[in-house]
């Protein structure tokens, strides 16, 4: 039963493994180099040309999708730790100092998500230029609010606990109470949410990419091989559907790792489950 109650998690791991891995084994080597164009070789199919076949440039499916890993998770990782810490800073912050402090952050970042990440990065892009910066810093704006929400509410729980009140008690101050008592108890739920918002992040990166918001040509990038693919569909099909899959599989397996996760570390559904 066990086995069982664990397959999500098992599944998610191994899938999110696969995608890391692949991405840093793209540092270090790719069946072709990803920017060799073989016009003699165009708009091969799987096995033909490579594994996975060729793209209408002649250039190799399999390294394009090794390569576009990485910039995924290059892109993706740093926008959520960042969207992170600030979230986390400001939610817990939030919590502590109540007040007119806390309505008038929350109703900011109450503003700041009404807008998607894809809108963000437009208007981050009209500053910034489109690009690698642009889409990291509109999926980080992004995150924000989600982990001031998040961490606000966990806060406040942990906040009302008898132990932060004797902390309170023998003088503790308000930045030492959330370092030493807030943040270990939430720990756990914020990195289960990390999880789930890095697949958002993987998903709008490509996203931003397809709509030539996020990584530049020649990098690869699965959202640029989806919009290459759109005019070749009739004779390549393979075109779309290698990318579409290596998208839906990373996203899958970090949805699953987060729910194994959530299941791992909340006890209450821990006890549901063994009950």
């Amino acid at each position: 039963m066990r086995l069982v109650r664990d397959l999500p998690l098992r599944i998610g791991a191994a899938l999110t493994t696969l995608f890391v891995g692949t991405a840093l084994l793209s540092l270090v080597w790719t069946p072709e180099p990803t920017g060799r164009v073989r016009v003699a070789l165009r708009l091969k199919p799987p096995l033909e040309a490579g594994l996975l076949g060729t793209d209408h440039f002649g250039r190799d499916v399999l390294s394009l999708l090794i390569g576009g890993a990485w910039n995924s998770l290059a892109l993706g990782l740093p926008a959520v730790l960042a969207g992170a810490a600030v979230g986390i800073a400001l939610g817990c912050a939030a919590a502590t100092l109540r007040g007119a402090f806390e309505t008038v952050v929350m109703r900011i970042l109450d503003v700041v998500f009404a807008f998607p990440a894809v809108l963000s990065a437009i208007m981050v892009g009209a500053v910034l230029g489109s690009g690698p910066t642009a889409a990291i810093l509109a999926i980080a704006i992004f995150n924000v609010p989600v982990f001031a929400r998040v961490s606000r509410a966990l806060a406040l729980g942990v906040l009302a606990q008898d132990y932060v009140a004797a902390a309170r008690s023998l003088g503790r101050r308000p930045l030492g109470i959330v370092a030493t008592e807030v943040l270990p108890n939430i720990a756990g739920v914020l990195v289960v949410q990390a999880t789930i918002q890095l697949a958002l992040a993987i998903l709008t990166e490509a996203g931003l990419s397809y709509l030539g918001l996020g990584v530049r040509p020649p990098n690869p990038s699965w959202g640029r091989m989806l919009a290459d693919s759109q005019t070749f569909l009739a004779a390549a099909p393979h075109l779309a559907i290698v990318p579409g899959l290596a998208i839906a599989l990373t996203v899958l397996g970090l949805n699953l790792l987060g729910d194994g996760l959530r299941d791992r570390l909340d006890p209450r559904l821990r006890g549901d489950r063994a009950g």
